[in-house]
């Protein structure tokens, strides 16, 4: 990513199922780079399944709900999964407001997502 804007994501790619794991805050400064890397490995990669670990994010705004959704999307077109694990509670919070949680399942933690 460019300038000096920290990026803590780290993307890792198990068969078809990529695995991204986020730390900090899911906003408008990180949205178009997820977006961008994600898509990247969902369409020249095989990537089809996706786990959106949020273990370490500490905020979520409409810009990272708009990545959320979005990916959700892409992956449903590839008929494949999409999963979020690791939120904390305002995080959370903000994932059940929003409706997120009734479009994409969410976990505890990547070991308790057995059905990919």
């Amino acid at each position: 990513m460019e300038g000096d804007i920290q990026v803590d994501v780290e993307l890792r790619q198990v068969g078809n199922t990529l695995v991204v794991r986020i730390g900090g805050e899911l906003d408008m400064l990180l949205a178009d780079y997820l977006r961008e890397e994600i898509d990247t490995r969902l369409e020249k990669r095989g990537a089809r399944n996706l786990i959106l670990n949020l273990e370490k994010v500490s905020f979520i705004d409409s810009s990272g709900l708009g990545v959320i959704i979005g990916r959700y999307k892409k992956v449903k077109a590839l008929k494949g999964k999409i999963y979020i694990v690791g939120a904390h509670p305002p995080v959370d919070k903000i994932l059940h407001f929003s409706g997120v949680n009734k479009l994409v399942p969410m976990y505890n933690s990547e070991q308790d997502i057995t059905n990919i």
